[in-house]
């Protein structure tokens, strides 16, 4: 049975318009949070976290070394409990089951991160371009035993030349002069899984005498396909234990029935199955963070000096504190993005609910949330883990103890699934474009914005006293703050902004903390309220205090820097002055608020609300 989220017709989740959140408010009701799992959604996350206790990390050290064979049986004993099912539908021997699950078993399963890779990229960017692209028939040979692990799946997009550059690729394929059978010639790079994946997801461009450019495509390969083979094992600073090689194409021949998608197509798939795997990276990275906070915990309350444990000071306080506010900030985005998709998908109707394409065009619609999760998830684990070998001094470098693992591990998430440079120019690229196209109503806002900026300040006294009434101040001036920077920015470049690589950046940043903010925010609300996870409101209320401070700070510089750039003179010391207007709000307590929140988790002995 398919997990469904706890609303009721009066508290239902909104399927909120992809980008929205910059321009509109939301309810409390009308997002999903963590508080609002069903109770077999809690089962399943209970089943991953304790496969990840009993399972993956006992065997830790089998899988850096890379013991033979032990990968592949850690991904089938995940089978075997449906994980690896959950995003294949039913008819192909899946679960078929919503993305609010499929996120809890990327998130509680990522207690080993060459592990989480692993499975990542076989039950996601593995196994996804076939649900979504494939033919009935591609999809019969090969779903079932991708559900079950017997054969485990790849996807090879990176070349050596072609990173974060996808669409520049070299490899190329030939088609056959009878049509039978395609010719592929090329090498990839960094390929997961590589070493002992069964079925790869190629991406080449079929080149003719009449198109010498080639048209980007995807390909179905198998592994021992004559001419088809695997270089060395990568030797990489972290997830030492995943599968990392080049995969090389000498006059690779196969079967024409094996082109994924349509011809010129490929970069459909690319890019939107990139968009999953953002999404899920995200979500791995909260459970990789819960396990550095516990960590971090343990020892802080074990380890004694100057006659108490360090627990007791207040600059471990502040460490602990501020890891715990950025993981319960993330998590707010992650299972808000996953409650939107599942509201998306559940308002399919029949004869859609069976379209591959119309189930891709209602994730594609929060490409730029699954980018947003991407770059928070993963700089916030990487704040993490540095911050627990920071707590473990000495013992946090050396390698007896997990703190160094968990450190060289974090680094690559802001690397994989496009490096978080390039993500923070999607994320404001995408909804330029939506603007520009009129599908998002930006530019009224940033109009409408500038008009009211023109007029004489309002001193008119607020009641910040209410709860979560300065929270909901600091984010409306976030917005403002983000829409003045977008309109100086669009107003000195214009179409060129995209060519302004450290502007762009800068506005993403602003975006971001929107989005976070709103996401804490949203969801303290609605444990306040009562009506999920009350007992761990007040803390709720205290992180987002916290972070409601932290994303003012980083909003008002990014809109500094992107006023400079775009404007000189009287003009730009007018929106200088408007900005600090924006930013003019008298600071909480952090060093009250960060001990009240470190003192909650140090007695929980884990995150836990």
């Amino acid at each position: 049975m398919t997990p469904t989220l706890t609303s009721s017709p009066a508290d239902a989740i909104v399927a909120a318009a992809g980008g929205s959140f910059l321009l509109e408010d939301r309810t409390a009701a009308e997002v999903f949070t963590p508080e609002d799992l069903s109770e077999e959604q809690r089962q399943i996350a209970e089943t991953a976290a304790r496969f990840a206790r009993e399972q993956l990390l006992p065997a830790v050290d089998q899988i850096e070394a890379k013991q033979e064979g032990v990968m592949r049986g850690l991904l089938r004993e995940a089978a075997e409990l449906g994980f690896t099912a959950i995003d294949i539908p039913e008819e192909y021997g899946g679960l078929g089951l919503d993305k609010v699950t499929s996120a809890l078993v990327a998130d509680y399963s990522a207690a080993v991160a060459s592990f989480s890779t692993a499975f990542g990229a076989h039950a996601g960017i593995g196994t996804l371009p076939l649900v979504w692209y494939g033919t009935p028939a591609q999809k019969q040979k090969y779903l079932p035993r991708l559900a079950t692990a017997e054969i485990i799946g790849a996807y090879a997009l990176s070349e050596a030349t072609s990173g974060s550059d996808a669409m520049n690729i070299r490899t190329k394929a030939v088609l056959s002069a009878d049509g039978s059978e395609y010719v592929l010639n090329g090498e990839k790079m960094w390929i997961t899984n590589g070493g002992f994946a069964d079925l790869y997801t190629v991406f080449a461009k079929i080149v003719s005498s009449e198109d010498a450019a080639g048209k980007f495509s995807a390909f179905l390969v198998e592994r021992g396909t004559p001419g088809f083979s695997m270089g060395k094992e990568e030797h990489k600073l972290g997830i030492r234990g995943s599968s990392t090689c080049p995969l090389i194409f000498a006059d690779c021949r196969i079967p024409a029935g094996n082109l994924l998608g349509e011809v010129g197509k490929g970069h459909h798939i690319a890019f939107n199955i990139l968009n999953m795997g953002r999404f899920k990276l995200g979500a791995a990275c909260l459970g990789g963070a819960r396990q550095t906070i516990e960590q971090g915990i343990a020892y802080a309350k074990d380890r004694v000096a100057f006659g108490k444990p360090i627990a007791e000071f207040g600059l471990i306080q502040r460490k602990i504190a501020a890891t715990a506010t950025k993981l319960y900030v993330t998590e707010s985005m992650a299972y808000r993005t996953a409650g939107m998709m599942d509201a998306a998908l559940a308002a399919l109707n029949a004869e859609q609910a069976g379209s591959s394409r119309e189930i891709q065009k209602r994730i594609e619609e929060y490409a730029v949330e699954c980018s947003i999760l991407k770059v928070y998830g993963s700089e916030m684990l990487g704040y993490a883990t540095d911050e627990l070998v920071q707590i473990m001094g000495g013992y946090g470098y050396v390698e007896d103890y997990p703190a160094e693992r968990l450190y060289r591990d974090a680094r690559i998430n802001r690397i994989f699934e496009g490096t978080n440079e390039i993500n923070r120019l999607i994320i404001t690229g995408w909804l330029m474009k939506r603007a520009l196209s009129g599908q998002l109503p930006l530019l009224p806002a940033i109009k409408k914005l500038m008009d009211e900026v023109m007029q004489p300040p309002s001193f008119e006294s607020e009641d910040l006293e209410a709860p979560l009434a300065r929270e909901a101040k600091v984010l409306a001036h976030l917005r403002k703050m983000v829409l003045l920077a977008a309109g100086a920015a669009s107003q000195r470049f214009m179409a060129a902004l995209q060519e302004q690589q450290e502007v762009m950046s800068d506005l993403a940043d602003g975006i971001m903390a929107v989005f976070a903010l709103e996401s804490a925010l949203l969801r303290a609300r609605k444990m306040g309220e009562g009506k999920t996870g009350a007992k761990g409101a007040a803390v709720a209320a205290k992180m987002t205090a916290a972070f409601a401070e932290e994303a003012l700070a980083t909003v008002e510089q990014a809109a500094r820097r992107v006023l400079a750039a775009s404007a000189e003179g009287d003009t730009l010391g007018v929106q200088l002055g408007v900005l600090r207007r924006f930013a003019r709000l008298g600071p909480v307590d952090s060093v009250v608020v960060n001990r009240e929140i470190a003192r909650h988790f140090l007695d929980a002995g884990r995150y836990r609300l």
